[in-house]
């Protein structure tokens, strides 16, 4: 026998809920794309289950036979306590009087070849593949005695465990308490605090309303404390505006990464994990081009990421909206890229990166046939088909954006004089020496650069090029 009690306290069972609209390919698609999500996070998925349903606001998700099915995998009761019940408004109870006769239906219509013998291994954890409500959250837990995640939940855990800077830590941590706090569970029967307001009358602060009250000041502290390092990464960021910057952007696990450390050559971390990188990573091209060209790493995106991690990493997109181009990074090998890199797109949109001059790379496609890399060639013309672990395609990538660069740059020509200090080694920096010569009067270099550093060049060979009073 494989499995061993401290494995079963790791298995997870998947549920999602197929509404009106949502295709079988994307709702397996999305199913996978969690399975990887709980892979991540070091539970072992050993099952998944789906229902149709016109909505997901039933009071446990699934229909009651679905319900008592999924107890089968966690060994809970499949009825939810009287503990828990809580009284109910009449429009909610008409609600689910319409819910339950939608269940019966659906649970005949489910396929008929779907298992119904108990699971030989025990799930731990149930986890959805949608947003559950705090009460939706308990129903579940008292039905199937496990512990129940929702798809958000289980992003933001992942983002806790793999931020290692300050600010990174700080925005994981808004979002993760904004998640909390209209989850938490009275824990002491709702007792008073204490006696109330003046003269002791009316009932004081719940534990429930102090835990809630806390987390919000908590909040404030963090925001405060997040704004004095995003003003430090706005002045870093403010320096670099002079800089050429590519901005690698895409869905999580796309491969950015690997692209960034081959095209920079620096020791960026790479692993087939989702959200491997939160924190940006700024790196100079290499080997160096002129003028010198600046490579960013982002976070990756994900379907349904929540807003609240989208709204606290704004200052890490911060760096595609200032960067001078955006490289659309997508796994072409994965069948789902097209809605991935919508979502990439729409999330840099509602950032206000959606004008940054932008191309799009293809990657992985050493994983593909020659057919399917000529199909990809007619649907995408533009775009950039590379392996980021083939050197010869990483290489002319590296050409393709000095190319892309110099097609807005001007070509100038300077005369030096040997007397002028310093402003050789400025022009070799600030721009791409075409050609030099030498004569009696001094050193003629022929550059190519950005027009503002051009004009700054000019201004600075001519104050050097005067003689001195």
């Amino acid at each position: 026998m494989h499995s061993t009690n401290d494995n079963q306290n790791l298995n997870a069972i998947l549920v999602a809920i197929q509404t009106p609209g949502v295709t079988d390919e994307e709702l397996n698609g999305s199913l996978d794309e969690l399975a990887r999500l709980v892979t991540t996070l070091g539970y072992r998925v050993i099952g998944r289950m789906s229902q149709k349903r016109k909505s997901e606001r039933n009071f446990t998700v699934l229909g009651d036979g679905k319900i008592q099915e999924l107890a089968k995998w966690t060994g809970g009761s499949g009825v939810i306590a009287a503990s828990v019940v809580k009284k109910k408004h009449k429009a909610a109870l008409k609600f689910e009087e319409e819910s339950d006769d939608q269940d019966e239906a659906d649970d005949l219509n489910e396929d008929s070849n779907e298992s119904q013998e108990a699971p030989k291994e025990k799930a731990a954890y149930v986890v959805f593949d949608c947003d559950l409500s705090p009460s939706q959250l308990r129903n579940i837990e008292s039905a199937t005695s496990a512990t129940t995640l929702d798809r958000t939940g289980v992003i933001i855990e992942i983002f806790s465990r793999h931020a290692k800077t300050r600010a990174a830590k700080l925005q994981v941590e808004i979002a993760r308490l904004s998640y909390v706090a209209p989850r938490l569970r009275e824990t002491g029967g709702g007792e008073d605090r204490g006696g109330g307001g003046v003269g002791g009358k009316g009932s004081g602060e719940t534990t429930l309303e102090l835990d809630k009250r806390n987390i919000r000041d908590r909040i404030k502290e963090l925001k405060d404390e997040f704004v004095s390092i995003a003003q430090e990464h706005d002045v870093r960021r403010a320096r670099r505006n002079q800089e050429l910057t590519v901005a690698l952007v895409g869905y999580t696990n796309a491969g950015k990464s690997s692209l960034m450390r081959a095209l920079t050559g620096s020791d960026v971390l790479v692993a087939d994990k989702l959200f491997a990188t939160l924190d940006t990573t700024v790196r100079l091209l290499y080997p160096e081009s002129r003028p010198r060209i600046l490579i960013s790493d982002t976070v990756g995106f994900i379907k349904k990421l929540p807003h609240d991690l989208v709204a606290s990493f704004k200052s890490t997109l911060d760096e595609a909206l200032n960067a001078s181009l955006l490289l659309y990074v997508v796994d072409a090998s994965d069948p789902t890229f097209r809605s991935q890199l919508e979502v990439t797109r729409s999330v840099l949109t509602e950032v206000g990166a959606g004008e940054v001059a932008s191309r799009l790379v293809l990657n992985k496609v050493d994983r593909l046939e020659k057919a399917e890399i000529a199909m990809l060639r007619r649907e995408f013309p533009d775009a950039i088909f590379i392996s980021a672990l083939n050197p010869n395609d990483v290489s002319a990538l590296r050409l393709q954006l000095i190319e892309h660069f110099e097609a807005d740059m001007s070509d100038e020509e300077f005369l030096v004089p040997y007397a002028a200090k310093g402003v050789i080694g400025e022009i070799r920096e600030r721009s791409r020496v075409l050609d030099e010569s030498y004569d009696e009067r001094g050193v003629t270099l022929k550059v190519r650069g950005q027009n503002e550093q051009i004009d700054r060049l000019r201004a600075l060979v001519k104050k050097q090029s005067e003689p001195h009073r």
